[in-house]
């Protein structure tokens, strides 16, 4: 009697298979070390823009001087919405969650644009550079402003906060909200990349494919998290009552948001260089609460959980460094997709280029055998 082939083990959340090969980072989870294309995370955050990093993820090396000014123009040329896009915008109740406007935004615009058939560099730019206008404008909108057209002089960062406020930003404002860009703009296969290296692997357009990552970027163990964590910090209000919250909310077996990470298991090296903004940044009272929340999070932590290796993520100092710049909560998200998306189009295009549809198998553990019954019999 044939016996039959043993299962293979099911990985739940595909924790530590390896799907797909990659030149665009790698996140060293043992070492807390991010890497773009070669590049030290700390480097990049130091010595290059987000434009800098863009070029890098999708052409594979820094740009020269006269390849950076290129960019620039071709960024600048894209950041206006057309009418259409607009006037979806304009549509949306004022209530409306401002990912759901990134997301509605950025389907309109790939509609309007007809950004359709084989992703090109070109609609990697065109989103990317179209993403902050999306946010800027409906934010203008429900504050029952007028939006305030991009400006092509500034850099991505600038002009992003430019077109919130209708003022230049400061240096310091503008550089804080760069380095954020920069460390944030991809991550390895976390869920949105994945996502949108699904979609483009059955051959949809560049547009599908970042409008899903947006999607899966919505989540609040996703890109959702760093809202969560300003509404931790006001909740715990003041440094003293630091303790007494965390210890409450840890017996309540509640996750702290900011700590913990499925792939680091020490500090999130991104973490470290936001830490450094938020000191120099934020007020002095709020730094203090959230440096005595950090400690005493992580105290409690390894207090309770000695087995876990939980340290500071991303999210916790991105918090921190996007509300010293002036941006309203809900706009934190969608402010890491307008640094995502030059990730995502970059895997996008990455996937393109030796493709294979992703699809992986699933065991059935549902019954047997059943035989439909006519209706006048079930119950």
């Amino acid at each position: 009697m044939a016996t039959q082939s043993p299962k293979p083990p099911i990985n739940k959340g595909l924790e530590g298979l390896v799907v797909a090969d990659t030149q665009l980072s790698e996140v060293d989870g043992e070492h807390g070390r991010l890497i773009y294309h070669g590049y030290e995370i700390a480097d990049l955050a130091q010595n290059a823009t987000f434009e800098d990093v863009a070029y890098l993820l999708w052409m594979g090396q820094l740009p020269t001087a006269s390849e950076l000014q290129d960019l620039n123009k071709r960024m600048a040329a894209n950041r206006l919405l057309p009418d259409g896009v607009l006037d979806i915008l304009k549509s949306l109740p004022t209530s409306t969650v401002p990912m759901d406007v990134l997301r509605t935004g950025a389907s309109a615009l790939g509609a309007v644009k007809k950004i359709d058939g084989k992703a090109t560099l070109e609609d990697a730019i065109a989103l990317t550079a179209a993403f902050p206008t999306i946010v800027a404008a409906f934010q203008r909108m429900r504050e029952g402003k007028a939006p305030i057209a991009p400006r092509a002089d500034l850099s991505h960062a600038a002009n992003y906060l430019y077109m919130l406020t209708g003022s230049a930003p400061s240096e310091q404002k503008t550089r804080a909200l760069d380095t954020y860009l920069v460390l944030t703009a991809d991550h390895g296969l976390n869920a949105s990349t994945f996502t949108a290296r699904v979609i483009a692997s059955t051959e949809a357009d560049m547009c599908s494919s970042v409008v899903g990552a947006i999607g899966a970027l919505k989540g609040p163990l996703h890109g959702g998290a760093p809202q969560l964590v300003l509404d931790m910090l006001k909740a715990i209000g003041t440094a003293e009552n630091a303790e007494t919250w965390i210890r409450n909310a840890l017996n309540r077996h509640e996750k702290l948001m900011g700590f913990g990470h499925r792939v680091y298991k020490t500090e999130d090296p991104r973490a470290r260089v936001l830490r450094k903004l938020a000191d120099q940044l934020t007020e002095v009272e709020f730094f203090k609460l959230a440096s005595t929340v950090e400690d005493t999070a992580l105290r409690l932590l390894h207090e309770l959980k000695p087995e876990r290796r939980i340290y500071t993520n991303v999210e916790f100092w991105s918090a921190a460094v996007m509300h010293a710049v002036g941006l309203p909560d809900d706009l934190f998200t969608p402010t890491f997709g307008c640094s995502r998306v030059a990730g995502w189009t970059a895997h996008v295009l990455e996937q393109q280029s030796d493709n294979r549809l992703i699809r992986p198998a699933s065991e059935y553990v549902g019954p047997w055998n059943l035989k439909v019954a006519p209706i006048g019999q079930r119950t």
